[in-house]
């Protein structure tokens, strides 16, 4: 039996995970038929190399990783990093007054680099409480000490969408910025993205996107359907990420990717 696609590609939160961070036995099982079948799998996050590893961990995943939006490429089974990409941050710092020009003050978070990388939040800025390690700072001037993947900004008077929209607007010629999920809007190098570093990964397993299926959930996803050849967007995605899917599958709750995958093994 042959798969159709030599490479999945799949985005972490929302997609392959359950709410509970757990991924399903069926999931799991239906990624290990098709990796049997020739297929690679690369998970492809937004999450930075620490939020990721432990995950990759719980999987027995020995592949490669893209993490931070496409920053870094990770590989598993060494535990070391194959490239990792900076926001300059004089160029963030500037960035990052513009908006506050246009909005007010905003709520800060950042990610440092590294296979250790701290992810570090500001005043105000509201984390979800779970198992993903962070350090709160009383300011924010410590953020810059070191060089980071990406910033995080929040504003309480706007949703994800309002602030992502105006955001871009006052400095998408200094930066790129995504909104990755709930209260997770980023301020990212510019031309950085989940398409980038998956095309770095794909070159080192000499695979193209024409071999390319990808599953994703959220805006920062469309560049990773816009490079594979399938995109196949979650029940539960955000609407801009099914405006330019291929096709919507089921949700992350109810096995998702399993679904496709089981019936591209069906078919094969």
């Amino acid at each position: 039996m042959t798969f159709p696609y030599r490479l999945i590609a799949t985005d972490l939160d929302g997609t392959l995970l359950r709410s509970d961070e757990s991924i399903s036995e069926r999931t799991r099982e239906a990624l290990v038929a098709a990796t049997a079948a020739g297929a690679a799998h690369i998970v492809v996050t937004g999450r930075a190399v620490p939020w990721t590893r432990h995950i990759l961990d719980d999987l027995g995943y020995q592949g490669l990783a893209v993490c931070a939006q496409g920053a870094q490429v990770y590989d598993a089974g060494a535990h070391r990093l194959l490239t990792s990409v900076t926001l300059d941050r004089q160029l963030g710092g500037l960035a990052l007054a513009k908006i506050e020009a246009e909005l007010g003050p905003v709520a800060l978070a950042a990610s440092r680099d590294g296979l250790d990388g701290q992810v570090l939040v500001g005043p105000g800025y509201q984390v979800q409480e779970g198992p993903l390690a962070f350090t709160h700072l009383d300011d924010t001037a410590e953020m810059w000490a070191a060089p980071l993947n990406k910033l995080y900004i929040q504003h309480p008077g706007m949703s994800d969408d309002e602030l992502a929209k105006v955001a871009r607007e006052a400095v998408g010629s200094l930066v790129d910025i995504v909104m990755a999920g709930p209260g997770v809007v980023e301020i990212l190098p510019l031309g950085l993205s989940k398409a980038t570093g998956l095309s770095l990964a794909a070159r080192r397993l000499g695979l193209k996107k024409t071999d390319t299926i990808a599953f994703g959930d959220m805006p920062n996803d469309i560049p990773m359907f816009g490079w594979a050849a399938h995109g196949v967007a979650m029940a539960n995605a955000h609407h801009e990420l099914k405006a330019v899917a291929d096709e919507v599958t089921t949700s992350h709750e109810d096995d998702g990717i399993a679904v496709v995958l089981e019936r591209l093994l069906g078919a094969a």
